[in-house]
């Protein structure tokens, strides 16, 4: 017996002394949505796909130098000599992808996902394994269709190297990678990302800043537009540069921006703020709604409330009533889901399968739960919409904080708080709304003295571009402020 595990243990070592280690960058990619393109069209998503990696994907591939190690059905994985390299070839690709799909329907495009990662690998009998892969694999998983994302070690290796603009999309934690990464998004256009171009058309310029919450984390938040400041609460699926992309919320921060300084802010653990938090609570966030104030240098200004922002903002309002000039609530409640009075034993095995599901499909391009989710918070969307939806939730959070904030939202009860608001209120609530009852906002109104309540036409919690409410929700906001300054 002893003979057996000496000579195992020399063979073990003898295993450790052939297994070689070395710097390699990894491309992992993958195709977007192929799970909805196979369902609709097996032989002709399969024939596009292999005409693609034929004609286009494995000669650049080949052209910069990069071994494929591993395929699986719809995703390749690629070693690189260099950081340079692998970055050049997936310009090429997704650039080279861009021109294929102009003139294909939306739903029929093969389009790449792509994500690139440098570190210390293991090669074994060919394939490649370690952190380096792990990471890559993981970054593929966050970028946008036809995107690319890049950890912040291929960003120093490649400054300088290769002329190309990038936006930074915070420290993140990878689903399985034990610490944060610093993600970057490289813009594939010359033009820049469709942000930019969305706000140049405009004629405005967002900035982008940092401060530092009193217990560390890193909080983004953002100045755009000219006139009298206004702040907009954090919610969830938030993300500074993505809602200016993605056609959810872009209409209403163009309308606000027209009149106002708009400042708005990413909430810890989502959109570029830390992802990586120790603390998600109801106080936490009031919080953070005090350091962003601050920083921003606001002094005197209306606070427009969204969804669960309305508690924190309720929250900041009766703490702050020298600061807060108007206070602005939309789709907000005072109780969180947990904390109503007419909670039945069903409600409750709802919330907890709601959690299961956001935890397991969160962003994911599973039609299951991404149409249960935006029918509830949605009902009306568009295709275009509804798609938009699922892709904010795997931009502006990790599923695991996703579980977390909604858990902690439904602990709210800032009902004891109502009748200490000494600022001019509006409440407005669309009336239809199946994700927040209407019976809610009717709530926060009445407790706090004097507010004024709208019902909004519509049946969308997240108010659409083509809604009823939608022009209705602007006057009624900027009549608000403009009478009672």
């Amino acid at each position: 017996m002893g003979r057996k595990l000496e000579s195992e243990g020399i063979r073990n070592r003898t295993m450790r002394q052939h297994i070689e280690r070395h710097l390699a960058a990894i491309l992992a990619a993958d195709v977007a949505g192929y799970s909805k393109l196979m369902a609709a069209d097996e032989e002709g998503t399969l024939i596009s796909l292999k005409t693609h990696r034929r004609t286009l994907s494995d000669p650049k591939i080949k052209q910069h130098h990069g071994r494929i190690f591993k395929t699986t059905g719809d995703g390749i994985l690629v070693e690189f000599p260099s950081a340079v390299d692998a970055v050049k070839c997936a310009l090429e690709i997704q650039r080279g992808m861009a021109v294929r799909n102009a003139k294909v329907n939306p739903d029929r495009r093969i389009e790449f996902r792509i994500g690139i990662n440098i570190g210390d690998v293991i090669e074994d009998g060919g394939d490649v394994f370690g952190d380096g892969v792990n990471v890559a694999a993981r970054l593929e998983g966050i970028a946008a269709r036809g995107g690319i994302c890049i950890s912040r070690q291929v960003l120093d290796l490649i400054e300088g190297k290769v002329n190309l603009p990038y936006r930074e999309l915070g420290r993140q934690n990878l689903k399985n990678i034990a610490r944060p990464v610093e993600v970057y998004r490289v813009d594939i256009h010359d033009s820049g990302s469709l942000a930019s171009q969305v706000l140049a058309k405009s004629d405005l310029k967002q900035e982008v800043r940092y401060c530092s919450a009193p217990d560390g984390v890193r909080l983004a938040y953002a100045k755009v537009g000219s006139g009298p400041p206004i702040v907009r609460s954090a919610h969830w699926m938030g993300h500074l540069e993505y809602d200016w992309e993605l056609p959810i919320f872009r209409h209403s921060l163009l309308d606000l921006a027209k009149s106002f300084t708009l400042v708005r802010y990413d909430a810890r653990g989502n959109g570029l703020s830390d992802w990586d938090v120790g603390e998600v609570s109801f106080e936490a966030w009031v919080s953070d709604m005090e350091t962003v104030v601050d920083a921003a240098g606001l002094d005197r200004f209306p606070l427009l409330g969204y969804s669960q922002g309305c508690a924190v903002s309720i929250a900041y309002a009766a703490k702050h009533p020298d600061r807060v000039s108007h206070l602005i609530l939309y789709g907000g409640f005072a109780t969180g889901f947990n904390k109503r009075p007419n909670m039945t034993n069903a409600d409750r095995e709802r919330w907890a399968a709601m959690k299961t599901l956001m935890k397991l499909g969160w962003g994911s391009d599973d039609a299951t739960f991404r149409q249960m989710f935006t029918s509830q918070m949605m009902p009306t969307a568009t295709r275009e919409q509804a798609d938009a939806f699922n892709e904010i939730q795997r931009l502006s959070a990790s599923p695991e904080c996703a579980v977390r904030y909604l858990e902690t939202v439904g602990e709210f009860d800032v009902r004891h708080l109502l009748c200490q608001v000494r600022a001019p209120t509006l409440v407005m609530h669309v009336r239809d709304d199946p994700r927040v009852p209407i019976a809610l906002g009717r709530e926060m109104a009445a407790g706090i003295p004097n507010a004024r309540f709208v019902a909004l036409p519509g049946k969308n919690h997240v108010l659409l571009e083509q809604d009823p409410g939608v022009t209705q929700f602007s006057d009624e906001l900027k009549s608000f402020v403009s009478a009672s300054a």
